[in-house]
């Protein structure tokens, strides 16, 4: 009987994967994995319709273009006749640290402005206004497809692109484009991976001035440990107003005016912006091979710099503590971003529902199946260098590599000038820098079976990464060449530099294949599936429809709003309390002074369905009627894996509620003008 009892508790055992390996083939993909990143060229009018029984028209959309605006890394728009634009807090955050005169800590003590005067230009800032859509495939297409190499095909695109723009500009009276200075400029827009090309042309405005912006601790309320969460109570929200050529305030007709009513429970919004990427075109082979292997190093980049920023910040011995804050924000913010894009990948469903997308396209495209398996046999060949994808890429990086690593390599070269030239950070910084690195090495020995390198074969990365500061020459800011043949850190990246020369061959040669393959497959889409599958994004003008609604979270439910009823008991409950220390929910004593004098039942922040991605900070939200009711400025970190596929039952946006920034501009910040604006358009002075 004994071995009957092993196989029976061998196929108990077995028994839960086997069942989720039966689910798992039951999988079936959804009408909008692809998501609802709609096209302003190609707008989706039967299905708005078909959903919602709402079907815009020409003056909706063209209101909708005009009045979106896009910033650097954000997205923007104007709020007034009168050029006033609204974005969020955090896609403000640097350029108020810039305007800051000195001394005068704006971004912890906040900006305001009562008149027009005090509005401050801020330099290098500029918006930009899509006023123009062409359709150019056929001018892009022709020339690229007839190229027979990688270089050929790059040398074809600049070209057509050239002539492309020099045509549009020379309509607008533009026959010597200067980008730096023109107030029109035309980007070609490369969709579904080259399958479909668009020329867009903004109206670029130069003369941006501060109007107001509330403190960081409201801006980003919460800090690390509520971003990418909900619910959520942040005031992220900061205003600018743009000026024309005649240093009034530009006149804007169109502009988004403020809903009076806002949102409630299964409204339906749109938010208008520009996501930046994301990456639902790819294979199911190169969503695993991003999983394994692509974002491993990245992720683990971001995390000992973020960290190593944070010790050097601990110690107060930075001169610009506002600028390192900034950096931080940055690392901690990509830190869940692709966090949360490996833990989508790392998901079974996530891969079994793109992989049954896949099969739709195979059996609708016997091409496409063709291509998906070409791009498959790339990724094989990428997996022999996997342990080098994850190693070399952020390697001797420019802002986050050790100065020891990079004056080595520089030796190792023979360019003692460039030695000479490298800056040392803080030694906190270069010893975790150089940690780092080092560990990143030993990794990439030992995921190939290798022997480890004399001067980091020690018992840690730490511990090799103290002797090469001790012992190496490259460790001093003016090392002398002579001596370098033997020294330990230049014999190390001596070695290195024939693996990572032929990873960077290899590698450059399977991406400019990838591409090949990824824009045929594009236009394989889209004479497949046509609108109904929105290109990836761009980091241009888009639209997405969504419903106001909570969702199921942690064993409960998360509310569709908050309101500055939560966001007091944040503070009360984490920093009165003194139960956090710091406390990452502090709030001004002016906030503090106007409690008493607030509706706290105001809505701060609320959720929708919403399909969003980086770049779409500061987007308008609005309603049927194109008014204001939100500003988006997060997602959900379950809904990260957005970045691979729309799945609304996993997370949502979330949008600050235009009755917040009402509520506050007018009793906290006393700025009833600004209000006054919003509401009815009156400029004031």
């Amino acid at each position: 009987m004994r071995p009957l009892v092993c196989l029976l508790a061998v196929l108990a055992l077995a028994a839960p994967a086997l069942a989720q390996r039966a689910a798992l083939d039951t999988v079936r993909a959804q009408p909008l994995d692809g998501g609802k990143m709609w096209l302003f060229e190609d707008s989706p009018t039967e299905y708005l319709q078909e959903t919602y029984g709402f079907a815009p028209d020409e003056a909706w959309y063209r209101r909708a273009r005009l009045a979106s605006l896009r910033m650097p890394g954000c997205s923007a728009s104007f709020v007034s006749p009168n050029g006033l634009v609204l974005t969020n807090h955090h896609c403000a955050q640097s350029w108020v640290i810039a305007s800051d005169r000195g001394g005068e800590g704006l971004l912890d003590n906040g900006f305001t402005t009562t008149s027009l005067d005090q509005e401050r230009r801020v330099d290098d800032l500029y918006m930009d206004q899509l006023v123009a859509i062409d359709d150019v495939t056929d001018a892009m297409s022709a020339p690229v497809d007839a190229a027979e190499t990688d270089a050929e095909r790059e040398a074809a695109f600049e070209s057509a692109q050239a002539a492309v723009t020099a045509r549009l500009l020379a309509t607008r009276g533009i026959t010597a484009p200067d980008p730096d200075a023109d107030d029109f400029v035309v980007q070609i827009v490369a969709l579904y991976n080259g399958g479909r090309y668009s020329a867009y042309t903004f109206r670029r405005y130069r003369d941006v001035r501060l109007v107001m912006a509330p403190e960081r601790a409201l801006g980003f309320f919460g800090g690390d440990p509520d971003n990418f969460t909900y619910p959520r109570y942040a005031a992220d929200f900061a205003f600018f107003r743009i000026y024309g050529d005649d240093g009034r305030p530009l006149a804007t007709p169109e502009y988004f005016p403020l809903s009076a009513q806002g949102v409630e429970q299964g409204s339906l919004v749109f938010v208008i912006g520009n996501p930046g990427s994301t990456s639902r075109g790819l294979t199911v082979a190169e969503l695993e091979f991003l999983r394994d292997a692509g974002l491993t190093g990245t992720d683990r980049f971001i995390r000992t710099r973020e960290a190593a920023l944070r010790a050097y910040l601990a110690t107060g011995e930075d001169p610009e503590p506002d600028q390192l804050r900034g950096r931080i924000f940055g690392l901690s913010n990509a830190r869940k971003a692709y966090g949360g894009r490996l833990a989508g990948l790392g998901d079974d469903y996530i891969i079994a529902r793109r992989a049954a997308a896949e099969r739709d396209f195979r059996a609708a495209s016997p091409a496409a199946a063709a291509l998906i398996d070409e791009q498959a046999a790339i990724q094989a060949e990428k997996r022999q260098y996997a342990a080098a994808y994850r190693a070399f890429p952020t390697l001797f990086h420019r802002a986050y590599g050790s100065a020891l690593m990079k004056r080595a390599r520089a030796l190792a070269m023979g360019d003692a000038e460039a030695a000479a030239a490298v800056e040392t950070p803080p030694m906190i910084l270069e010893r975790a820098y150089l940690t780092a690195e080092v560990d990143a090495i030993r990794a990439y020995y030992g995921d190939q079976g290798l022997a480890l390198p004399e001067g980091i074969d020690g018992p840690s990365a730490q511990a090799a990464a103290d002797r090469l500061l001790a012992e190496s020459l490259a460790a001093t800011a003016a090392p002398d060449p002579q001596e370098a043949e033997y020294d330990l850190a230049v014999a190390l990246v001596r070695g290195l530099l024939p693996e990572i020369e032929a990873f960077q061959s290899a590698s450059a040669g399977l991406s400019a294949r990838e591409r090949d393959v990824a824009r045929r497959l594009g236009r394989e889409r889209f004479a497949t599936f046509g609108n109904a599958v929105p290109p990836d994004a761009t980091f241009s003008l888009r639209f997405t429809d969504g419903i106001v609604r909570g969702y199921p979270y942690n064993g409960t439910l998360a509310p569709p709003m908050t309101t500055m009823y939560g966001l007091y008991d944040r503070y009360h409950s984490f920093c009165s309390s003194g139960a956090s220390d710091p406390c990452e929910w502090d709030l001004p004593q002016r906030w503090l002074d106007a409690e008493d004098d607030l509706d706290l039942s105001t809505p701060v922040n609320f959720t929708s369905t919403s399909d969003t991605i980086g770049g779409n900070s500061g987007s308008p939200t609005v309603n049927r009627a194109g008014e204001l009711v939100g500003l988006n400025f997060d997602r959900t970190i379950e809904g990260l894996v957005r970045d691979y596929i729309y799945a609304p039952e996993r997370g949502r946006n979330v949008m600050v509620d235009t009755r917040l920034v009402v509520e506050a501009l007018r009793n906290v910040y006393g700025l009833n003008g600004l209000v006054t604006e919003i509401r009815e358009g009156t400029l004031r002075r």
